[in-house]
């Protein structure tokens, strides 16, 4: 069957922004938040049986009424990103948010009252069937809140966040489709700019690249003051949380220790030579002295295919059907259920992601599709996304929130698969030389440009410690990280990203940049055990991803993989494998630069 390049979001709501239903929907969810925080409120905690069936009440309406609140915004999202003009759905956008801070302050009250049960009694209770196996979530949720403030200040953190921090990033998603690119005539959003870094002609990468400067360049003291106000907001909750350092909250979102990010960060740091020296061969092969940032996505030659949408989606599906039946399945049925909007068309907002509607089983995936090797790898790296959701719907609502280091795991590893694939089957030497550059360049982001991300971020919120930091200041900083993360292997960077990324500016993940390396690194050590035991694994696989809900990331390598992350060894042993695709890379051109 030809598959739609556009999702179906009546399946949900009929109407859009201006959907009857999903005012409905938002009626129902507002009272059932009324009911669900008064029923917290009026709980006397005494440590009694009785508590048991008030728990498992909250937590049978923990799970209905977030799902609802998930529900909605995951359908405001697709608006938004859909058509960026749609003013109504950033009205929508507002009321969720209010939502989501009350349901938020709801389930501060909740875990404070966890907290005041007696230790002997709450592991009595953990003995009862549901409770049993909700066990982790409950003992996390106990352990967090004596990090936290009271329950009124925790309340009152929760509903000036509204306005005082979420309110920033409908800011920054407002600024940023103001922002257009003129290219030629016309003028293109970003997403579209976005598309011609992989341009084969460098004379329109270039252009675009510096009307892209120009454009982010004009509102970069708006973008500044955004992000300081943003950063403001967080360092002085965790400054009234006695949290000495930014990294704590991600680090414990992210459910990993210190111990774990510092190994990672210095294997890729230690091994950063050969990756300078791919992008030095790749100067070579470009015919310029030095690569500039406009140069990253460059193809090396007008070879590389270009699949339609269709094309796309029967080849990952066929290669997803290698690795196991029950991903090829899946897949099929998001195409052919129109889980995905791929049209390459005006006011689409940039990048791409994937969402869940938990009351409905079912996913979204959005993107902009013209064609590239890597906007197959972007779709295959989405349906990574929605097979992990799919494969836990059946889950408790409580286990499946995973976080987002796992979350990135499933979705490279889907990617790995389809673009491994795309260089066994390459027709062509030269085909198979892009597509395998592909494969480097992936590895140049994960760990470069990502690490420059995580560099600058830290340092940002060291400075913004002591002050307002300028939108001349933050540019510094940025090209200073860069410098450092691409070990000075190019010749021009690109200053004003932390403007137009972004990661930079989301409220609900602090730091949303190193979970994407971990997710990549840990999904080469599962990809490694996969090729080796073939469509055997998929079971082990699944089994994975049910507990990246309900586990530590340490405890999980260990229990999956028999990996300790917090020591060297298996980070040195995915960074090789990067290490590997890059040798060959550099061998299959030795002849073309001498």
């Amino acid at each position: 069957m030809n598959y739609s390049i556009n999702w179906d979001l009546d399946t949900f709501f009929k109407g859009g922004s201006h959907s009857p239903e999903f005012a409905d929907h938002l009626k129902e969810t507002e009272q059932k938040l009324l009911r669900f925080s008064e029923y917290i409120n009026t709980w006397n905690v005494k440590s009694e049986d009785g508590d048991k069936d008030i728990i498992l009440h909250i937590i049978e309406q923990f799970a209905s009424t977030g799902a609802r609140l998930r529900q909605a915004g995951a359908f405001v999202g697709c608006l938004e990103a859909q058509d960026t003009t749609d003013v109504k759905a950033r009205e929508l956008r507002g009321r969720i948010t209010g939502f989501s801070a009350e349901f938020s302050s709801a389930l501060n009250q909740f875990d404070q009252k966890l907290a005041q049960l007696d230790e002997q009694f709450f592991q009595s209770i953990l003995r009862d069937e549901v409770l049993s196996q909700l066990r982790y979530v409950l003992e996390e949720r106990r352990e967090r809140v004596l990090d936290k403030l009271s329950l009124k200040e925790e309340t009152l953190i929760n509903q000036l966040s509204i306005d005082g921090y979420h309110g920033w990033e409908e800011m920054y998603d407002v600024l940023v489709s103001s922002v257009k690119v003129p290219f030629e005539g016309k003028e293109l959003s970003v997403g579209q700019a976005s598309n011609k870094f992989s341009d084969p002609d460098r004379i329109v990468r270039e252009n675009v690249f510096r009307a892209w400067e120009k454009a982010w360049g004009e509102k970069a003291e708006l973008f500044a003051s955004t992000l300081n106000h943003l950063a403001g907001f967080r360092l002085n909750v965790y400054n009234q949380r006695k949290w000495d350092s930014v990294l704590k909250e991600p680090l414990d979102y992210n459910r990993m220790t210190g111990e774990t990010l510092n190994s990672m960060w210095q294997a890729i740091s230690d091994q950063k030579e050969p990756l300078v020296r791919y992008l030095n061969r790749k100067a070579e092969l470009l015919g310029v002295d030095q690569l500039s940032w406009y140069d990253l996505d460059a193809p090396l030659s007008e070879t590389g295919e270009v699949k339609s949408y269709q094309e796309g989606a029967e080849f990952i599906t066929k290669q997803f059907g290698k690795f196991g039946k029950k991903l090829a399945s899946f897949t099929q049925k998001a195409f052919e259920e129109s889980w995905i909007e791929a049209e390459d068309r005006d006011n689409k907002a940039p990048g791409g992601f994937c969402t869940g509607f938990p009351q409905s089983s079912q996913s979204r995936i959005f993107m902009t599709y013209s064609g590239t090797p890597s906007n197959v790898s972007t779709l295959a790296h989405e349906l990574g996304h929605a097979f992990h959701s799919y494969v836990l719907k059946d889950s408790h609502y409580l286990n499946r929130g995973y976080a987002m280091n796992v979350a990135e795991t499933a979705s490279t590893f889907a990617e790995l698969i389809v673009s491994d694939a795309a260089v066994r089957e390459a027709d062509s030497e030269e085909e198979r030389l892009a597509l395998l550059e592909e494969k480097v360049q992936r590895s140049v982001a994960l760990l470069m440009n990502i690490h420059a991300r995580f560099i600058f971020e830290t340092n940002f919120y060291e400075e913004r410690k002591q002050g307002v930091v300028s939108a001349a200041r933050l540019s510094e900083l940025m090209e200073q990280a860069q410098q450092e993360a691409y070990g000075g292997g190019l010749a021009e960077y690109h200053p004003l990203f932390w403007a137009s990324k972004l990661h930079f500016f989301i409220t609900d993940v602090p730091f949303y940049n190193f979970p994407y390396t971990f997710g990549f690194l840990f999904s080469l050590g599962i990809y490694k055990k996969a090729v080796e035991e073939g469509e055997s694994f998929e079971e082990k696989y699944i089994a994975l991803l049910k507990d990246t809900g309900s586990m530590k990331v340490e405890d999980l390598a260990k229990k999956h993989l028999d990996a300790d992350l917090t020591q060297r060894e298996f980070w040195d042993d995915a960074v090789s494998m990067c290490v590997k695709d890059i040798e060959e890379f550099l061998s299959l051109t030795d002849a073309k630069v001498k």
